[in-house]
C-alpha cells in the first residue's frame, strides 16, 4: 500500500494507505511456490464378505442362507487442495502450521557473517511465531492472488473484483470480520486496491460504485493479508494488451532491485537509486509514440509496524541522499511505481481508504454519530486502515458526517486516490521483506513474481 512521498510521510504516523518474469498481466499463472500437495485419494477396501456363506439345514434339505452385505463407511478426508474461488482455510492445507518460507537472500559484504552465527541464528530462533504468522500470511496472499490473476477479466466491476479478493482473504484466514473483534485477529489487512491507468494506489470502490474494468485498461492490484497484525503487503499489475509489456517489466525489474539492495545497514538513498536506475532504463511505445518508463518520485516504500501499514521509515524509489538506515528486526514493504505521464502524483477524486491514527489525540467529539462511529472502528479495525465498503458490511449507515468529523478531529486519517495526469498510464509491483538477524527474507515471493 502506497506511501506518499517525504513532505507528506510526517503525517502518516498509522497504517494507510519476485522471480521477476510474467505475462502481459505482468505474472504467470503457474502454482504458487509452497502450494499444498495433491489430494489424498481414499485408499480403504471393502470389507470382505463370504458372499457364498450358505448353512447347509441338514437332512430336511432346507435352503441355503446369505449373510448380508454391511454398507461400506466412507472416509471423510480433509482437502488438500485449494478451491476456486479460494475458501479452503490455509491452515487445513498446513495442518501443523509450517508455512512454506518466502525467497532467501544472504546478507552481503561486512554483514556476510550473519548467515553462520550462531548467536544470530539462535536470535532468529526465537522468533518462531513472528515467522509463523507472516509466513501464513504470506500464503494468504499467494493462493488468492493466483486465484485473481486467472479469474479477473474485463467486463467485471470493481465490486466484484475487490469483493471477490476480500472474501478469499476472509475464508483463508479464518476470520470473516463481522463479529466484534474478529478483524482484529487476522484477514484483510488493509482495502483492496483497483487503481486503473492514472490512478496511481488509494481507490478502492465505495458502495453504488458502477466502473467496468475495460480491455485497454492497465489495473494496480494491492491488497493486504494481516494474522494477528503482522500485515502481508504485496502488489501487481494486470493489463490485457502486450503493448504494455515494457511498462510493467520496468516496475517489475524496478521492485525486485529495491528487494536486492535492501538489508541491514544500507541507506534509503542507495536502494531508490538502485531502483530509479533500473526502472528508467525502460521506455513504452503506445499509439505510435515512444514514452520514458518514470518513477513517480513522490510515492515511496515503507517499513510495516503491528496493526499499522506505515511505520516511520520510508524507502524512496528515486535516488536521494537520505542516509536513514534499515535495521535488524525491521519489515518493509518494498514498492515501487512507474508511469507514462509525469511521474508525480496529487489527490483527487472520491476518498475511499480511511485509517485511525497511531497517535490519535483524545479530543471532545461533539458530533455523537462520531463517538459511535469511534467505537465502532476501535473494536472491528483499530489502526487498521478500513474503506466505507467494510463500514457498510458492519450494516453501519448514514456515518458520512462521523467519519468526517473524526478525520477533521484529527483522530482518523483520509488517503484519497493518487493520480497523475489523465491518459497516462502507471503500474505497481510490491513485496514485503523480513531483515531477520541471519537472512533476508521475501516472505510474500511467488512464482509470479
Amino acid at each position: 500500500m502506497a506511501a506518499k512521498m517525504k513532505d507528506d510521510m510526517e503525517k502518516l504516523t498509522v497504517s494507510d494507505t519476485k522471480k521477476a518474469n510474467g505475462s502481459v498481466n505482468g505474472t504467470t499463472n503457474g502454482h504458487t511456490n509452497g502450494h499444498a500437495e495433491d489430494a489424498d485419494h481414499d485408499d480403504s477396501d471393502d470389507d470382505k464378505e463370504d458372499d457364498a456363506g450358505a448353512l447347509e439345514a441338514g437332512a430336511n434339505g432346507a435352503a441355503k442362507k446369505k449373510k448380508k452385505r454391511k454398507p461400506k463407511k466412507k472416509k471423510t478426508g480433509t482437502a488438500k487442495t485449494q478451491s476456486s474461488p479460494p475458501r479452503v482455510l490455509v491452515a487445513n492445507l498446513f495442518p501443523n502450521d509450517t508455512y512454506p518460507e518466502g525467497e532467501l537472500i544472504e546478507y552481503r559484504d561486512e554483514n556476510l557473517y550473519r548467515t553462520t552465527n550462531e548467536e544470530k541464528r539462535a536470535m532468529d530462533r526465537s522468533n518462531n511465531d513472528f515467522l509463523t504468522d507472516y509466513r501464513k500470511g504470506a500464503e494468504v496472499h499467494r493462493q488468492v492472488r493466483q486465484w485473481a490473476q486467472k479469474n479477473i477479466k474485463p467486463g467485471q466491476t470493481l465490486t466484484e473484483i475487490a469483493e471477490g479478493i476480500e472474501d478469499g482473504v476472509r475464508a483463508l484466514t479464518g476470520h470473516w470480520g463481522l463479529e466484534e473483534g474478529d478483524n482484529l485477529k487476522g484477514g484483510v489487512g488493509f482495502p483492496t486496491g483497483l487503481s486503473i491507468n492514472h490512478i496511481a494506489a488509494h481507490y478502492t470502490p465505495n458502495a453504488g460504485n458502477k466502473v467496468v474494468l475495460k480491455e485497454e485498461d492497465v489495473m494496480k492490484v494491492d491488497f493486504g493479508v494481516h494474522v494477528n497484525g503482522r500485515i502481508v503487503d504485496s502488489a501487481f499489475t494486470l493489463a490485457f494488451d502486450e503493448k504494455y509489456n515494457n511498462l510493467l517489466r520496468a516496475v517489475r525489474d524496478a521492485t525486485n532491485a529495491g528487494v536486492k539492495e535492501a538489508g541491514i545497514d544500507v541507506r534509503m538513498g542507495d536502494i531508490g537509486a538502485a531502483i530509479q536506475e533500473a526502472m528508467e532504463s525502460y521506455e513504452v511505445e503506445l499509439n505510435g509514440q515512444t514514452h520514458p518508463v518514470k518513477c513517480i518520485r513522490n510515492l515511496n516504500g515503507h517499513d510495516i509496524y503491528p496493526y499499522s501499514i506505515h511505520g516511520m521509515k520510508s524507502v524512496p524509489i528515486v535516488k536521494s541522499t537520505d542516509q536513514t538506515k534499515m535495521e535488524e528486526g525491521e519489515t518493509f514493504a518494498i514498492e515501487t511505481f512507474g508511469s507514462t505521464g509525469k511521474g508525480y502524483v496529487r489527490d483527487d477524486l472520491e476518498t475511499s481508504h480511511y485509517a485511525k491514527k497511531r497517535d490519535a489525540p483524545n479530543v471532545a467529539l461533539r458530533v455523537s454519530s462520531a463517538r459511535t462511529l469511534l467505537n465502532v472502528i476501535n473494536k472491528n479495525f483499530g489502526t487498521l486502515p478500513f474503506c466505507r465498503r467494510y463500514l457498510d458490511r458492519l450494516g453501519q449507515d448514514k456515518y458520512l458526517l462521523g467519519l468526517n468529523n473524526l478525520v477533521s478531529s484529527g483522530v482518523v486519517e483520509a488517503y484519497p486516490p493518487l493520480v497523475d495526469i489523465k491518459g497516462s498510464y502507471t503500474a505497481q509491483f510490491e513485496h514485503t521483506i523480513l531483515l531477520r538477524p541471519n537472512i533476508k527474507e521475501v516472505v510474500s515471493r511467488g512464482d509470479d513474481y
